[in-house]
C-alpha cells in the first residue's frame, strides 16, 4: 500500500468538538452542567462517552436511569455508525461545538440498537472488518490472522493507539501489485433524504479493460443523483471524513487512505446548504 502516513494520521486524529446536554425532561437532583468532549471521528459514540454517563449520573436519580442514548435535533444517533459519519450526515453545516442531547429514558427501540457493553461494539466492529475483507481478499487476510491480531485491531481503536492499530491494519490494505487494487471496494453511501440506511454494492477499483475507477465512476454507477447535471447547479456535497474529495480521485487510493478503522469507505451525500 502507498506509504502515505500523514493522510492516515490526519484521518485517525480527526476530532469534533462536542457539547453534551441533558434532555430537559430528565428529572435531576440539581442543574445539569453541559459536558464538553473532543470526539474522535473514527470511533463510536458508545465507546467514548463513559465520562458523559458518569457526569450526568451525578445529577439524575440513578434509580430512574435506563440505557443512555443520544439525539441531535430530534434524530436519534445510531451508535453503530462511526462518529464522523453521524456528524457529516446530520450536522456538517452547523456551528461548532456539535450540540448532542443525552437521554436516559424512553429508548427509541425502532430507531436504535441496544448497546449494553463495549463487547457489543467490538462484535460489530470485527463483523465489519470481516465483511470488508471478504470483499477485498475473499476473507483470506482476516482468516490468516490469529485471535490476538483481531484483539490488537480492537484495542488500537478502543485506546486510540494509531501505531498499534496500523501495525495490524496494514495487512488488510495490501494486495498483489499485478491486481492493481482490491477485489471489490468496501463502501457505504449514506443519504440524509432517504429512509434506506445506506447503499452498498460490489464495485471493482479497476475495470476489466484496466481503467482505474474513480469516486465519480462509483457515484455514476451506484448513485448518479449525487452528481451535478451538465451545466446545472451543484445540488449535493459528497463528503468523506468532513471533506469533499475530487470526483477524479481513484477509488483504490480512497479505500486505502480514507476508510474508517472498520475497513469501509463511508461516503455521505448531503444537500448543498441553502444560504
Amino acid at each position: 500500500m502507498a506509504d502515505d502516513k500523514d493522510v492516515l494520521r490526519d484521518v485517525w486524529f480527526g476530532r469534533i468538538p462536542t457539547c453534551f446536554l441533558l434532555n430537559q425532561d430528565e428529572v435531576t437532583e440539581r442543574e445539569a452542567e453541559p459536558y464538553y468532549l473532543l470526539l474522535p471521528r473514527v470511533s463510536y459514540l458508545t465507546l467514548v462517552t463513559d465520562k458523559v454517563k458518569k457526569h450526568f449520573h451525578k445529577v439524575i436519580r440513578t434509580d430512574d436511569a435506563e440505557e443512555m442514548w443520544f439525539e441531535y435535533e430530534g434524530t436519534p444517533l445510531k451508535w453503530h455508525y462511526p462518529i464522523g459519519v453521524l456528524f457529516d450526515l446530520h450536522a456538517s453545516n452547523t456551528v461548532l461545538p456539535w450540540s448532542i442531547t443525552v437521554h436516559f429514558k424512553n429508548f427509541p427501540e425502532r430507531d436504535l440498537l441496544h448497546c449494553p457493553s463495549h463487547s457489543v461494539i467490538e462484535a460489530h466492529f470485527m463483523s465489519s472488518i470481516k465483511e470488508a475483507d471478504a470483499l477485498k481478499h475473499k476473507s483470506q487476510v482476516v482468516n490468516d490472522m490469529q485471535k490476538k491480531d483481531h484483539k490488537q485491531l480492537w484495542m488500537g481503536l478502543q485506546n486510540d493507539k494509531f501505531d498499534q492499530f496500523w501495525a495490524m491494519n496494514r495487512k488488510l490494505m495490501e494486495y498483489p501489485t499485478e491486481d492493481g487494487g482490491f477485489r471489490f471496494i468496501p463502501f457505504r453511501i449514506y443519504q440524509t433524504l432517504s429512509d434506506r440506511p445506506f447503499i452498498q454494492r460490489q464495485f471493482r477499483p479497476v475495470s476489466p479493460e484496466g481503467h482505474v475507477h474513480t469516486l465519480g465512476d462509483l457515484l455514476k454507477e451506484v448513485y448518479p443523483v449525487a452528481l451535478p447535471n451538465e451545466g446545472g447547479p451543484k445540488r449535493f456535497q459528497v463528503v468523506i471524513h468532513g471533506i469533499e474529495p475530487l470526483l477524479e480521485t481513484p477509488l483504490q487510493w480512497l479505500s486505502e487512505h480514507l476508510s474508517h478503522p472498520d475497513s469501509f469507505l463511508h461516503i455521505c451525500v448531503i444537500p448543498v446548504p441553502s444560504d
